[in-house]
């Protein structure tokens, strides 16, 4: 755990605080983890509004089930699985799903490295979040978490072969937001000079 706490408080105790829903621990736990699980929230989301739903309502199941969790291990492993739980029921309970046959992929080059370096994080963020929510889901889940296809094909419903599909999609698309953005640019800076 991260946190740094009163001298004479363990991490155990500190979580027994959370769990009887001192007002203290609970708010310090919040503050700690705020801003790297909000960053895991905007990722699944396609706006700030539905991130802080997400957020908060990932923070509800997580002061409610802290009794639950194992001192010793991560607490920022548990508290993110929590988050992307939660990110992935938003998606389920909100959005519908549509079936994707596989066979209407295309193939797409994977995108060089040296490339994607030259995007800033909110322009790769704000090209994640332009995705539909069955693409972005997908992408976050595969690429991001590091969930196998049948581990996301489980979780959101779908098959496997959907699960591919999606993510090839994705990254087309991902490819081509980015591809215009770096275009934009150069030609901006024609014009400057």
């Amino acid at each position: 755990m991260n946190i740094s706490l009163p001298f004479d408080f363990s991490e155990e105790a500190f979580l027994k605080a959370c769990a009887r829903k001192e007002l203290w621990a609970q708010k310090k736990l919040y503050e700690e983890f705020y801003s790297p699980m909000m960053g895991v929230c905007l990722r699944y989301s396609n706006n700030q509004e539905d991130a802080m739903d997400i957020l908060h309502e990932g923070f509800i199941k997580i002061f409610k089930n802290i009794s639950k969790f194992q001192p010793g291990t991560s607490l920022s492993a548990w508290i993110r699985r929590i988050m992307v739980n939660q990110a992935i029921d938003f998606y389920r309970k909100n959005i519908r799903r549509r079936t994707e046959d596989l066979d209407q992929a295309y193939q797409v080059s994977s995108y060089d490295v040296d490339a994607i370096s030259q995007y800033t994080e909110k322009e790769i963020l704000s090209a994640v979040q332009d995705l539909t929510p069955a693409y972005r889901t997908v992408f976050n889940l595969y690429v991001i978490e590091g969930y196998s296809h049948r581990e996301i094909a489980e979780k959101l419903g779908i098959t496997e072969s959907t699960s591919r599909s999606n993510l090839v999609k994705a990254r087309a698309k991902l490819q081509i937001a980015l591809t215009k953005q770096a275009d934009f640019y150069i030609a901006e800076n024609k014009k400057t000079h």
